[in-house]
């Protein structure tokens, strides 16, 4: 028998300790569990999760063939994944390189901003999740660039971080950056017992 869990913020780069006194500050407090976690190492019970969702890290570790697997046994049957990632208009492969202005910033790390169209094979190959939805967020450049300024306004690191992602985002103006939205639901069954 698997042990549900309530709603779960589990992160690797913020501790337990910050991402609670951010909920409490939000008034949230007792309703998010905050857990420190490495995606590759998550302390749950397999089955326990009706929907796992990831914004903006998927890309550093759900690029490897073997991860969503991993990460559908948290998943009940039926369960459902969803990711907002940041992605790029087309495939490196097919530009042939990274274009330079995104090369500047976050040099090869960018291979791993795939296009929707490889998330939905990448999962669909599995046979363990059925895509429901792959496409690019419309005009995500903007919304990034909006965020990146409210950033370099408001925090403490402010112009100095956030001013190389305002300049690439400007420099692109939505030719190859975005964000990739990509939903799934668990099969009932792993086809693998098929």
């Amino acid at each position: 028998m698997s042990t549900a869990y309530g709603p779960v913020a589990a992160d690797w780069w913020v501790g337990a300790d910050e991402a609670a006194a951010v909920f409490a500050q939000a008034g949230v407090d007792g309703q998010v569990e905050a857990v420190r976690a490495e995606a590759h190492q998550l302390p749950f019970e397999e089955g326990s999760f009706d929907a796992i969702v990831s914004i903006d890290a998927f890309e550093y570790f759900g690029t490897a063939d073997s991860y969503l697997p991993y990460l559908v046994r948290f998943l009940r049957p039926g369960g459902q994944l969803g990711i907002a990632t940041p992605a790029l208009t087309r495939e490196v492969r097919e530009l042939g390189a990274v274009p330079a202005h995104i090369k500047a910033l976050v040099g090869w790390e960018a291979i791993a901003w795939r296009t929707p169209e490889w998330w939905r094979f990448q999962w669909e190959i599995t046979e363990l999740v059925t895509v429901t939805s792959a496409r690019l967020q419309e005009d995500a450049w903007r919304d990034w660039l909006l965020w990146s300024r409210a950033g370099a306004e408001h925090l403490p690191e402010g112009r100095a971080a956030y001013q190389p992602v305002i300049d690439m985002l400007t420099a692109d103006a939505g030719e190859f950056l975005s964000f990739a939205l990509v939903t799934a639901r668990k099969q009932d069954r792993d086809p693998a017992a098929a």
